[in-house]
């Protein structure tokens, strides 16, 4: 049989620094963010690379393909 409980108390080990790292950082929050937030977030840095790459024509075709497809 494997020697696995050397293993388990590294694994232990490295977990309780890598929490430890995360919480002096800040750590990773729990919940979950507003639509609006993350939309918000997203946005500028989408715009900025469609403007950057010049994809202005395909965000537009693909923006009235859905609106088509939804109806309107």
């Amino acid at each position: 049989m494997a020697d696995t409980a050397g293993h388990t108390v590294i694994h232990t080990r490295r977990r309780r620094s890598i929490r430890a790292a995360a919480d002096a950082f800040g750590g990773p929050r729990t919940g979950t963010r507003h639509p609006l937030v993350a939309a918000a977030m997203v946005l500028p840095m989408a715009i900025l690379l469609t403007i950057t790459f010049g994809g202005w024509e395909a965000v537009v075709t693909q923006a009235s393909s859905v609106a088509g497809m939804l109806g309107r």
